[in-house]
């Protein structure tokens, strides 16, 4: 999954990166600020650390904080980096530029077979069995009924994405191939374009463009839900800040704070939706849309996610979309404390 898209040219990794919103005694924040803490860090061991943290697109992360105030009273600093889609920013972790961030179930698989140097730290997990983060959609007027009928049509899908491995696992489902297909390798705004434009004939992309797609008339024929897919997303993290204990204990309590920042926004979606809007530029009536079509809370990676993402990457692997075979134990760490579940922060 991502978000909307606003980045640079695809040799920027980075879109850019924020001035310092957040440090011990910051006073950036009215006091009513809804998790703002009168009190402070008992480790001011952090205090030289700076961390970065990588979105897609903009998912509100960067306005939700400053919104609840919940780095107010960290002891170290953060920044935000933005990216179009997961695969720069898994880059971005291998290479130490970002700390932690978020992205869909593809780009540790794709990341890892190319190189190490990030693991996946906990999970975005959907709430809703209902509700799914990204799709398969087609056109208004499209003749295309089923998933089946897209046999030799044309598909967008943003490569090394999510939704790549949406479109594979969900042609499998219905015993087609890659080969059946004509996949279309596109950026989410390039795939935006050919889809509007009926250059290609369906798309698989997430929220939320998927979701405002279809609020213009296309349709969904296949959904990114179990049993064709999961639906969870991934935090990832940079292994040069794991493996130093000081630092990594810093940064899961960075990851706290953004469980708890989502858990206020999952409970205020209108000011959630604010938070994307202004991020985005998208109206506040889109930002809600894409607030409504994916809830979610953030758990630790468990053993059932380990079995979904190895499913996935055999899947890109027998499809020749990576050229070696990735075992996902070999990225596997948590960040979380057993148990941990958002939805139960305040």
């Amino acid at each position: 999954m991502s978000h909307t898209t606003f980045r640079l040219g695809a040799t920027a990794v980075l879109l850019a990166v924020t001035t310092v919103i957040a440090a011990c005694g910051s006073s950036s924040k009215a006091p009513d600020a809804p998790l703002s803490s009168a009190g402070g860090s008992s480790h001011p061991e952090w205090s030289q650390y700076t961390f970065t943290i990588g979105d897609n697109g903009g998912d509100g992360n960067e306005e939700l904080a400053k919104i609840t105030g919940v780095f107010n009273d960290a002891p170290y600093k953060v920044k935000f980096a933005r990216f179009d889609y997961g695969p720069p920013l898994v880059q971005a972790a291998v290479s130490g530029d970002i700390d932690l961030g978020s992205v869909g179930d593809v780009p540790p698989i794709t990341g890892a077979a190319k190189q190490f140097g990030f693991k996946i730290v906990a999970v975005q997990r959907g709430a809703d069995a209902t509700k799914a983060a990204e799709n398969i959609i087609v056109p208004k007027g499209s003749p295309i009924q089923t998933l089946a009928d897209v046999k030799g049509k044309r598909i967008a899908v943003p490569q090394g994405s999510s939704a790549h491995g949406l479109a594979l696992l969900a042609l499998k489902s219905v015993g087609l191939t890659p080969k059946d297909v004509e996949l279309v390798y596109l950026s989410p705004a390039a795939g935006g374009t050919a889809f509007n434009t009926g250059k290609v004939d369906a798309w698989s992309i997430w929220n939320p463009q998927s979701a405002l797609a279809v609020k213009d008339g296309a349709r969904i024929i296949a959904k990114g839900l179990p049993p064709i897919d999961q639906v969870n997303n991934y935090y990832v993290a940079s292994e040069k800040s794991l493996n130093d204990p000081t630092r990594r204990a810093a940064l899961a309590d960075v990851l706290t704070r953004i469980a708890r920042e989502f858990s206020w926004a999952q409970q205020n979606p209108d000011e959630y939706a604010k938070a994307i809007a202004k991020e985005t530029g998208v109206s506040p009536e889109d930002a809600r849309t894409t607030v409504d079509s994916y809830p979610f809370k953030i758990t630790q990676f468990l053993p059932e996610d380990l079995k979904a993402e190895q499913a996935l990457s055999d899947a890109f692997f027998e499809a020749g979309e990576i050229n070696k075979k990735v075992d996902v134990t070999t990225i596997a760490d948590n960040l979380l404390p057993d148990g941990f579940d958002s939805s139960k922060q305040s």
